[in-house]
């Protein structure tokens, strides 16, 4: 199969790779037949814009006219593409960590999947993959997953198959490296299938340039993760609860999450104390924002730490700061002295701030404990061990 048979073009952004770039077009061309590439230069210095020239009518070229970021040149490129016609668009970076080789392989997957969006997926493990890239995946790979309810290798990976159909209809507002994540999570919340696939990579610090800019980038990438996470908060996550509700009913699911055979006794209980950790821990507004991510990440039972946090509720917030106090004036001797919840104002709790997140975190951390034993040998005196199940 070739590009024309999926209906595809590759994108290229490039900016001061002068380095790698011809080898990338050249091997680009070799699946291309002399069309279908689009090549953005996004404000290079150097020799990349004679480079460029030389190839002639063989490439087409986009150029910006100052650095305007890796986002901003493939939103061109996507724009180009779509007004060309084309159905699918293949992103390939210009750095010479990918490998034109590997384009049968998007063609291929494209044609079983058609409307997916396909992620290459490089093996983070090899030698001579960067610290920072390997901790920025897995950074991103997990901010994905509580965004999307989705598992991938590899979120950061510049070789793609996008779907351009779907992109017509989506928004996208940042213009740097973290439009990369924003599209596949926006292409992800219109139920794009999002499949990846095995790539290979090279990492060559004699020749590879990389632009992006640890403290800058990596701010940028956390206010966007920031504010997907404030719209999952707000309404993707409670549309896939109601999706799933409405797929098995809601007892079923909550009954399948809290059960779940396979899962082991002490996965169980450290999700009843890691709730009731996070429902007391002083952290207020911030609590199920913090603890969900986290329960995400360590694989808990959703279920069970929701419901015990909700120890939390609000008859008992009273009691839970008024014991916060009492367990913080065991280790605190200076703070303020409340004996009876009558005592218990907002002048009191500001007269000393240090005894009440004192002993809220302690107090935090005695009933997680208390969770955690208290449901751990139940289970481990009546319950089997999903080995013997």
């Amino acid at each position: 199969m070739t590009l024309s048979d999926i209906r595809c073009c590759i994108i290229i952004p490039t900016y001061n790779n002068q380095h790698t770039l011809r080898r990338v077009i050249d091997g680009v061309l070799e699946y291309s037949n002399g069309e279908h590439i689009i090549v953005i230069n996004d404000g290079s210095t150097g020799e990349t814009g004679e480079i460029l020239l030389s190839y002639g009518s063989k490439i087409r070229v986009l150029t910006n006219a100052k650095n305007f970021g890796k986002g901003y040149s493939l939103r061109k490129g996507f724009n180009e593409a779509i007004r060309l016609g084309y159905d699918n668009a293949i992103s390939i970076d210009s750095d010479g960590q990918h490998l034109p080789g590997d384009i049968p392989i998007f063609i291929e997957a494209a044609s079983r999947n058609p409307g997916a969006l396909l992620m290459g997926s490089r093996n983070m493990q090899q030698e001579g993959v960067p610290g920072k890239s390997s901790f920025g995946n897995k950074f991103s790979n997990f901010w994905f997953k509580f965004e999307t309810g989705l598992t991938l290798p590899d979120t950061q990976t510049g070789f793609r198959l996008y779907p351009l159909g779907p992109l017509k209809e989506i928004k996208l507002f940042t213009t740097k490296f973290e439009t990369e994540i924003e599209v596949i999570v926006k292409l992800a919340w219109k139920n794009v299938p999002v499949i990846p696939i095995h790539i290979r990579v090279i990492y060559d610090m004699n020749e590879r340039v990389t632009h992006f800019r640890p403290f800058r980038d990596f701010t940028r990438i956390s206010i966007l993760n920031t504010w997907l996470v404030i719209l999952t908060l707000l309404y993707y996550l409670p549309k896939r609860l109601l999706t799933a509700i409405n797929k098995k009913g809601l007892w079923k699911m909550i009954r399948e999450e809290a059960i779940k055979p396979e899962e082991s006794n002490w996965s169980k209980a450290k999700s009843v104390g890691f709730g009731f950790f996070m429902g007391i821990v002083p952290i207020w507004g911030f609590q199920l924002l913090v603890g969900i991510p986290l329960s995400i990440y360590f694989k808990m039972n959703k279920v069970l730490f929701l419901t015990a946090a909700n120890i939390s509720i609000p008859p008992f917030i009273p009691f839970i700061i008024f014991g916060s106090y009492q367990f913080g004036g065991l280790f605190y001797k200076n703070g303020a002295q409340i004996t009876s919840l009558d005592g218990l104002t907002l002048e009191s709790i500001h007269v000393n701030l240090v005894q009440y997140f004192l002993g809220g975190t302690l107090l935090a951390l005695a009933a997680g404990t208390i969770g955690f034993v208290a449901t751990y040998l139940p289970l481990a005196i009546f319950r089997p061990s999903p080995k013997s199940l």
